[in-house]
């Protein structure tokens, strides 16, 4: 299970402080073969984008940007015949994916935009990097970082970093018409930054602009919301009334958005890790089939509409069966897993207004508790019984799991080879 956390360690933070990422082999690989023959007090590529910020925070790095005076065609060269893999992953835009070991980096051409829609932008490439900066959306998104660790803030990103301000560089509307995902940027920034201050003048370009949105593939938009939902603080969501009234009209869908301040608890007492599969379920499902909507809507994947096709099933039998997390928990958690059996628990908790926090915590420990036990019948038993055929032995197993689970989990020989008799005797063209 995804566990959503950003949090660094004490000894992480002397880590970075004593081997900044930037020292790492695999870097330093990386840049002497850019680096080379390059004039000098001249720069060909910097860190930007993230994992500066990241870095500037103390917070864990886990993808690393870097932006270059070489075309992709060019950094192939440079790197051909070396130990790095290039995978053209956003060619048209001027990036390339490149891999060393377990290291990624992706390498973007400086560039600027020469025409935009709100959706796609055609670039040209440049190798100024102050005109590189003016065409990024936010001034925390244009601090560069060359691989000493030499800062290179042309948009001042750095000082609103620090006072933990989005800010858009240039016009605000100028910026979000160019790409309209910026308005879900801005809002995923706010919310990771615990922004206390918010700027008037960028809230109403954003709002001026809302029916941009639906220029916008559901692919970027759903990405974008999965970075949202992993945030460690998603909670602050509800606490800026423009962010919340933004968020609700981009994503009307989240009809229980209220529901999310009781997720706070859940993460104070660290009940289940929070994962992106909780939130939506808390967000979208019901009694009805709200969610079945939004995952037709933006193409979610199958793992995500199992998972709540799984919640909101087993919601409607807690409101069918008040008793229905108490009645027959070793058999939920024997047949479901002791991990869904918590998170349907905070869901519902997180759903229900009347079901107190001291509940949630009793049955959560109950589950923790439980103990299960193993199947005893395998098929080398089934085989030792005379019995053949894989059909027929999967079909048998099937039977004595069903007969041992109802029995509470007890089964005696002579009932289990009763079973395996009936089994024997089934014609296999109608198994």
């Amino acid at each position: 299970m995804e566990k959503l956390s950003n949090k660094i360690t004490f000894a992480d933070k002397i880590k970075n402080y004593f081997f900044p990422f930037y020292k790492s082999k695999d870097i330093k690989k990386l840049f002497y073969i850019l680096e080379k023959n390059k004039q000098k007090n001249s720069q060909v590529a910097m860190f930007v984008g993230g994992c500066v910020r990241n870095y500037l925070t103390n917070e864990n790095i886990v993808d690393i940007d870097i932006a270059s005076i070489f075309s992709p065609e060019e950094i192939k060269e440079k790197l051909k015949n070396s130990e790095f893999k290039i995978i053209d992953t956003g060619i048209d835009h001027g990036s390339v994916t490149v891999i060393i070991n377990s290291s990624k980096f992706e390498i973007t051409t400086l560039r600027k935009d020469v025409k935009t829609d709100g959706r796609h932008a055609e670039v040209s490439y440049i190798g100024d990097w102050q005109q590189d900066s003016m065409r990024r959306d936010f001034t925390i998104n244009a601090i560069y970082m060359d691989r000493r660790g030499k800062v290179y803030d042309p948009q001042n990103g750095r000082h609103d970093l620090k006072k933990r301000q989005i800010i858009f560089i240039g016009e605000p509307a100028l910026r979000i018409e160019e790409d309209y995902l910026r308005i879900i940027r801005f809002i995923r920034f706010f919310i990771h930054y615990d922004c206390k201050e918010i700027d008037h003048h960028a809230i109403e370009a954003i709002k001026l602009n809302l029916s941009g949105i639906k220029n916008l593939s559901k692919e970027r938009i759903l990405s974008e919301l999965y970075k949202i939902f992993r945030l460690k603080n998603i909670t602050n969501i509800s606490e800026n009334e423009n962010i919340k009234n933004i968020f609700l009209i981009v994503f009307p869908e989240f009809k229980y958005f209220n529901r999310i301040k009781k997720l706070h608890y859940l993460q104070k007492e660290n009940i289940v890790p929070q994962t992106t599969e909780t939130i939506f379920s808390i967000l979208l499902v019901d009694e009805k089939d709200n969610f079945e909507y939004f995952c037709h809507k933006y193409k979610v994947s199958n793992k995500l509409k199992k998972n709540l096709s799984f919640i909101a099933n087993n919601y409607v039998k807690f409101k069918v069966e008040k008793n229905y997390l108490k009645k027959d928990l070793q058999k939920n958690i024997y047949k479901l897993g002791s991990d869904n059996i918590k998170n349907l628990i905070s869901f519902i908790y997180c759903a229900e207004k009347n079901f107190p926090f001291t509940l949630l915590k009793k049955i959560i420990n109950n589950v923790e508790k439980t103990k299960i036990p193993k199947f005893p019948f395998n098929g080398d038993y089934l085989i030792d019984q005379g019995l053949e055929g894989g059909k027929k032995i999967g079909l048998a197993l099937s039977e004595l799991e069903k007969e041992w689970i109802e029995n509470n989990f007890n089964l005696n020989a002579e009932k289990a080879i009763s079973i395996i008799n009936k089994v024997k005797k089934l014609n296999i063209l109608n198994i």
